[in-house]
Protein backbone atom coordinates (compact mmCIF):
# COMPACT_ATOMS: atom_id res chain seq x y z
CA UNK A 1 0.00 0.00 0.00
CA UNK A 2 1.38 3.38 -1.01
CA UNK A 3 2.21 5.98 1.62
CA UNK A 4 3.48 9.41 0.56
CA UNK A 5 6.24 9.19 3.17
CA UNK A 6 7.83 6.56 0.92
CA UNK A 7 8.86 9.46 -1.35
CA UNK A 8 11.06 11.17 1.24
CA UNK A 9 14.32 9.88 -0.23
CA UNK A 10 13.71 8.11 -3.53
CA UNK A 11 16.89 6.65 -4.98
CA UNK A 12 16.90 6.03 -8.75
CA UNK A 13 19.72 4.08 -10.35
CA UNK A 14 20.90 1.69 -13.05
CA UNK A 15 24.21 0.05 -13.83
CA UNK A 16 25.34 2.91 -16.09
CA UNK A 17 24.97 5.38 -13.20
CA UNK A 18 27.44 3.53 -10.97
CA UNK A 19 31.09 4.35 -11.79
CA UNK A 20 32.53 1.01 -10.69
CA UNK A 21 29.59 -1.03 -11.89
CA UNK A 22 28.49 -2.61 -8.61
CA UNK A 23 24.89 -1.51 -8.37
CA UNK A 24 24.00 -4.19 -5.82
CA UNK A 25 26.60 -2.90 -3.37
CA UNK A 26 25.58 0.72 -3.90
CA UNK A 27 21.92 -0.13 -3.32
CA UNK A 28 22.72 -2.15 -0.19
CA UNK A 29 24.68 0.78 1.23
CA UNK A 30 21.83 3.16 0.39
CA UNK A 31 19.28 0.84 1.99
CA UNK A 32 21.44 0.49 5.09
CA UNK A 33 21.59 4.28 5.32
CA UNK A 34 17.81 4.70 5.09
CA UNK A 35 16.50 5.44 1.58
CA UNK A 36 12.71 5.15 1.49
CA UNK A 37 12.11 3.95 -2.11
CA UNK A 38 14.19 2.59 -4.97
CA UNK A 39 13.65 2.74 -8.72
CA UNK A 40 15.61 0.52 -11.10
CA UNK A 41 16.23 2.70 -14.15
CA UNK A 42 18.37 0.75 -16.61
CA UNK A 43 19.12 3.10 -19.51
CA UNK A 44 22.00 4.51 -21.54
CA UNK A 45 24.96 3.13 -23.45
CA UNK A 46 25.94 -0.28 -22.13
CA UNK A 47 22.70 -0.81 -20.20
CA UNK A 48 21.64 -4.37 -19.53
CA UNK A 49 18.83 -5.93 -21.56
CA UNK A 50 16.91 -9.18 -21.68
CA UNK A 51 17.77 -11.92 -19.19
CA UNK A 52 20.74 -10.03 -17.74
CA UNK A 53 18.48 -7.10 -16.87
CA UNK A 54 15.85 -9.42 -15.41
CA UNK A 55 18.40 -11.30 -13.29
CA UNK A 56 19.76 -8.09 -11.82
CA UNK A 57 16.26 -6.73 -11.23
CA UNK A 58 15.41 -9.85 -9.21
CA UNK A 59 18.53 -9.43 -7.06
CA UNK A 60 17.75 -5.76 -6.43
CA UNK A 61 14.13 -6.58 -5.63
CA UNK A 62 15.26 -9.16 -3.09
CA UNK A 63 17.49 -6.57 -1.41
CA UNK A 64 14.62 -4.08 -1.21
CA UNK A 65 12.28 -6.73 0.18
CA UNK A 66 14.75 -7.49 2.98
CA UNK A 67 14.81 -3.80 3.96
CA UNK A 68 11.05 -3.42 3.36
CA UNK A 69 11.61 -0.61 0.87
CA UNK A 70 9.41 -0.42 -2.27
CA UNK A 71 11.09 -1.60 -5.47
CA UNK A 72 9.92 0.25 -8.60
CA UNK A 73 10.79 -0.42 -12.24
CA UNK A 74 11.26 2.53 -14.58
CA UNK A 75 9.34 2.37 -17.89
CA UNK A 76 9.64 -1.40 -18.44
CA UNK A 77 6.17 -2.36 -17.24
CA UNK A 78 6.43 -5.86 -18.69
CA UNK A 79 9.50 -6.58 -16.57
CA UNK A 80 7.71 -5.13 -13.55
CA UNK A 81 4.90 -7.64 -14.11
CA UNK A 82 7.29 -10.57 -14.71
CA UNK A 83 9.19 -10.12 -11.47
CA UNK A 84 6.24 -8.84 -9.41
CA UNK A 85 7.83 -5.48 -8.61
CA UNK A 86 6.12 -3.19 -6.13
CA UNK A 87 5.26 -0.80 -8.92
CA UNK A 88 6.20 0.99 -12.10
CA UNK A 89 7.19 4.54 -12.98
CA UNK A 90 6.18 5.80 -16.41
CA UNK A 91 7.18 8.78 -18.52
CA UNK A 92 4.89 10.88 -20.68
CA UNK A 93 5.82 8.87 -23.79
CA UNK A 94 5.47 5.43 -22.20
CA UNK A 95 2.55 3.01 -22.19
CA UNK A 96 -0.83 4.54 -21.33
CA UNK A 97 -1.59 3.65 -17.73
CA UNK A 98 -5.21 2.78 -18.54
CA UNK A 99 -3.99 0.05 -20.89
CA UNK A 100 -1.87 -1.72 -18.30
CA UNK A 101 -3.51 -0.94 -14.97
CA UNK A 102 -5.06 -4.40 -14.75
CA UNK A 103 -1.54 -5.84 -14.50
CA UNK A 104 -0.84 -3.75 -11.40
CA UNK A 105 -3.46 -4.48 -8.77
CA UNK A 106 -2.47 -2.92 -5.45
CA UNK A 107 0.82 -1.71 -6.94
CA UNK A 108 2.48 1.71 -6.91
CA UNK A 109 2.14 3.82 -10.07
CA UNK A 110 4.29 6.88 -10.65
CA UNK A 111 4.21 9.32 -13.56
CA UNK A 112 6.73 11.95 -14.69
CA UNK A 113 5.34 15.45 -15.15
CA UNK A 114 7.63 18.29 -16.21
CA UNK A 115 5.13 21.12 -16.69
CA UNK A 116 1.50 22.10 -16.29
CA UNK A 117 0.55 21.16 -19.84
CA UNK A 118 1.70 17.59 -19.20
CA UNK A 119 -0.21 17.60 -15.92
CA UNK A 120 -3.39 18.74 -17.65
CA UNK A 121 -3.12 16.07 -20.34
CA UNK A 122 -2.30 13.26 -17.90
CA UNK A 123 -4.95 10.87 -16.63
CA UNK A 124 -4.07 10.67 -12.94
CA UNK A 125 -6.92 8.34 -12.01
CA UNK A 126 -4.58 5.48 -11.15
CA UNK A 127 -1.45 7.49 -10.34
CA UNK A 128 -0.14 7.36 -6.77
CA UNK A 129 2.47 10.09 -7.16
CA UNK A 130 4.00 12.38 -9.77
CA UNK A 131 7.70 12.96 -10.32
CA UNK A 132 8.09 16.68 -11.01
CA UNK A 133 11.18 18.21 -12.60
CA UNK A 134 13.84 18.75 -13.48
CA UNK A 135 14.20 21.27 -10.69
CA UNK A 136 17.87 21.96 -11.36
CA UNK A 137 20.28 21.17 -14.19
CA UNK A 138 21.05 17.45 -14.32
CA UNK A 139 23.62 15.34 -16.12
CA UNK A 140 21.90 12.04 -15.28
CA UNK A 141 19.32 12.30 -18.07
CA UNK A 142 20.43 13.15 -21.59
CA UNK A 143 16.85 14.03 -22.58
CA UNK A 144 16.08 16.18 -19.54
CA UNK A 145 13.87 19.21 -20.15
CA UNK A 146 14.68 22.77 -19.10
CA UNK A 147 14.89 23.11 -15.30
CA UNK A 148 11.83 24.65 -13.66
CA UNK A 149 13.48 25.61 -10.38
CA UNK A 150 11.85 25.75 -6.97
CA UNK A 151 8.97 27.69 -8.53
CA UNK A 152 7.92 24.61 -10.51
CA UNK A 153 7.45 22.66 -7.29
CA UNK A 154 5.73 25.52 -5.48
CA UNK A 155 3.30 26.17 -8.34
CA UNK A 156 2.60 22.47 -8.89
CA UNK A 157 1.71 22.10 -5.22
CA UNK A 158 -0.65 25.06 -5.47
CA UNK A 159 -2.07 23.61 -8.70
CA UNK A 160 -2.81 20.29 -6.98
CA UNK A 161 -2.80 20.45 -3.20
CA UNK A 162 -3.36 16.73 -2.68
CA UNK A 163 -1.28 14.61 -5.07
CA UNK A 164 1.99 13.27 -3.67
CA UNK A 165 4.94 15.00 -5.36
CA UNK A 166 8.53 13.83 -5.56
CA UNK A 167 10.97 16.34 -7.03
CA UNK A 168 13.70 15.27 -9.43
CA UNK A 169 16.63 16.80 -11.29
CA UNK A 170 20.01 17.93 -9.97
CA UNK A 171 19.01 17.47 -6.33
CA UNK A 172 21.57 17.03 -3.57
CA UNK A 173 21.39 17.09 0.22
CA UNK A 174 22.70 20.66 0.03
CA UNK A 175 19.88 22.05 -2.13
CA UNK A 176 16.89 19.93 -1.14
CA UNK A 177 15.56 21.96 1.79
CA UNK A 178 13.86 24.71 -0.27
CA UNK A 179 12.26 22.01 -2.45
CA UNK A 180 10.65 20.41 0.59
CA UNK A 181 9.57 23.79 1.90
CA UNK A 182 7.97 24.50 -1.49
CA UNK A 183 5.62 21.55 -0.99
CA UNK A 184 7.31 18.41 -2.31
CA UNK A 185 6.71 15.27 -0.28
CA UNK A 186 10.20 14.08 -1.06
CA UNK A 187 13.16 14.21 -3.40
CA UNK A 188 14.59 11.73 -5.84
CA UNK A 189 18.22 11.50 -6.78
CA UNK A 190 20.59 9.48 -8.91
CA UNK A 191 24.13 10.86 -8.89
CA UNK A 192 24.32 12.22 -5.36
CA UNK A 193 24.01 8.67 -4.03
CA UNK A 194 25.28 6.58 -6.96
CA UNK A 195 28.52 8.57 -7.12
CA UNK A 196 28.82 9.35 -3.43
CA UNK A 197 32.12 8.68 -1.65
CA UNK A 198 30.23 8.23 1.61
CA UNK A 199 26.69 6.98 0.98
CA UNK A 200 25.78 6.67 4.65
CA UNK A 201 26.80 10.24 5.41
CA UNK A 202 25.06 11.67 2.33
CA UNK A 203 21.82 9.77 2.87
CA UNK A 204 21.69 10.78 6.54
CA UNK A 205 22.15 14.41 5.50
CA UNK A 206 19.01 14.14 3.34
CA UNK A 207 17.00 12.47 6.09
CA UNK A 208 18.02 15.11 8.63
CA UNK A 209 15.71 17.59 6.90
CA UNK A 210 12.69 15.44 7.71
CA UNK A 211 13.77 14.96 11.31
CA UNK A 212 14.11 18.73 11.75
CA UNK A 213 10.57 19.42 10.49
Amino acid sequence: MFDRRMLQLYFICGTTDVPEGNLEQVLKSALDAGITMFQFREKGNGALTGEAKKELALKLKELCMYYQVPFIINDDWELAVQIDADGVHLGQDDQDIKEIINYFPNKIIGLSVSNFQEYDFSDLTYVDYIGVGPVYETSSKSDAKKPGGIELIRKMRLYDEEIPIVAIGGITNKNCEPILKAGADGVSTISSIARSRNIEQDVKAYLNYYQKN
